[in-house]
């Protein structure tokens, strides 16, 4: 039989990259889940960006709802491919009162199944092949494929800081910094095409101010940068006048949708994305969502999106839990409520061993940095590191690989995907651990 490929090249170059380097490991790991009773030598998964800490009355909610609503008719045919009108609406109403606080056109709406698609498409219709796509690092590592895979766009990790002590405040990003970024850009003949923020900041949950979107909008304007900002965490939101975090922040910061900009300045260049895979705890749904005033675009996104599009039973559910504006309301106080326990358990944790984090404004992760426990400043010890944790303490934390940052040894962990009680016995076998790595090291030194 031969041994050239049956598949092209395009196809060989897919079958040989990695999604993320933790997914063989996390498949593992599904198959050995902790449980207190039946397996409490089973895995702690923190690596995944998931909330399931308000799953159970989002479940309660969906079986009331498809038990006491039939079907309608429309849900087994064919929709418009950007989203059943009914469900946009019920989307724009629900971003309008509860995130943007601004009012949300349902017909700048575009829909697809999950955030993945939205960057994915986005990222074809707004860039050309080579185009570069700005990243403030650290930053999510999947968004290299979801721009790179088809639209073929390239990445910039734009450092803006080395240590996790600059960022107590905010994130550090200023116009001097994107200078910098378009200047190295067009140095190597490219062009800076977009730049995309994450408010709240995957990993570090860093939250920016209204004056410094107001200036980066400024600048992008200005130099005809189309600048997308992702609110995938705007409603998890961390309670920072816990009484347990509190004095981690110096300054008050809050919360300010990107979508008021972009109803002031009605641009071309302004767009927003969101999920409610994050905030609503619901990833496995797949509903993602990008917002722009630019015509040209929503054109080219709908006949991009068939196959993307959102089944329809999912549109009819989620237009319903959606449109219960009480339920929301409710379910966003007691889902930001859980967030702030989890993440205030967390960060004990991480005060008593003495490792450096940032203190999260929002989001589901705790950005941390074990630099003082790798045997070389190299990726090759982080992944060390990293697998030595798991394979010691059966706690998967977020690999340090992809972030794009430059200091070596800053790490990711999900505090959201498991319970608060089986987050405290992740954190006690992570503080074990730590600990025995802080006496190895003093005595050796």
């Amino acid at each position: 039989m031969s041994d050239q490929s049956t598949i092209s090249k395009r196809g060989q170059e897919a079958s040989n990259t990695m999604l993320r380097i933790d997914m063989e490991i996390y498949g593992k790991a599904l198959e050995n889940i902790f449980h207190k009773e039946t397996n409490p030598d089973g895995a702690l998964i923190l690596n995944m960006a998931e909330n399931n800490l308000s799953w159970y009355l989002l479940k309660e909610k969906i079986e009331t709802l498809t038990r006491d609503n039939e079907i309608p008719d429309w849900v087994s045919n064919y929709t418009m491919s950007t989203g059943a009108p009914i469900f946009r609406e019920a989307v724009a109403e629900f971003l309008s009162r509860f995130l943007t606080k601004s009012p949300i056109n349902p017909d700048h709406l575009a829909c697809s199944a999950g955030a993945t698609p939205v960057i994915e498409v986005s990222a074809w219709i707004l860039g050309d092949e080579g185009d570069v796509v700005v990243f403030p690092a650290p930053s999510y590592p999947v968004y290299t494929p979801d721009i790179g895979n088809k639209g073929r766009l390239e990445r910039y990790d734009l450092i803006t800081h080395d240590d996790l002590e600059d960022i107590h405040s905010e994130p550090l990003l200023d116009i001097e910094h994107l200078e910098k970024a378009k200047s190295d850009i067009e140095g190597q003949g490219k062009q800076f095409k977009m730049l995309v923020l994450t408010n709240p900041d995957n990993p570090t949950g860093g939250m920016y101010t209204l004056e410094k979107l107001l200036k980066i909008t400024d600048w992008c304007l200005e130099n005809e940068v189309h600048l997308v900002v992702n609110e995938i965490y705007g409603l998890s939101l961390i309670d920072t006048n816990h009484p347990a975090i509190k004095g981690d922040y110096k300054k008050d910061i809050d919360f300010v949708s990107f979508a008021q900009i972009m109803q002031d300045r009605q641009s071309d260049y302004l767009h927003l994305w969101y999920s409610i895979s994050k905030d609503i705890g619901s990833s496995g749904f797949r509903v993602g969502l990008a917002y722009s005033f630019n015509e040209q675009f929503l054109k080219a996104y709908a006949n991009l999106n068939a196959p993307h599009m959102i089944s329809n039973y999912t549109q009819w559910v989620f237009q319903m839990v959606l449109s219960d504006h009480d339920f929301m309301e409710n379910y966003i106080q007691k889902n930001q409520e859980a967030l702030t326990e989890s993440y205030a358990v967390v960060v004990k944790s991480l005060k008593a061993v003495g490792i450096t984090y940032v203190p999260s404004r929002g989001s589901l992760f705790a950005w941390i940095d074990l630099g003082d426990f790798l045997s070389a400043p190299t990726q090759e010890a982080e992944t060390e590191l990293w697998l030595d944790i798991y394979h010691k303490t059966n706690v998967l934390i977020t690999p340090a690989h992809g972030f794009g940052n430059s200091k070596r040894g800053q790490y990711r962990l999900v505090y959201t995907a498991i319970s608060k009680g089986d987050l405290d016995v992740a954190m006690r076998k992570l503080g074990e651990y730590f600990r025995g790595l802080n006496k190895l090291k003093s005595d050796t030194d």
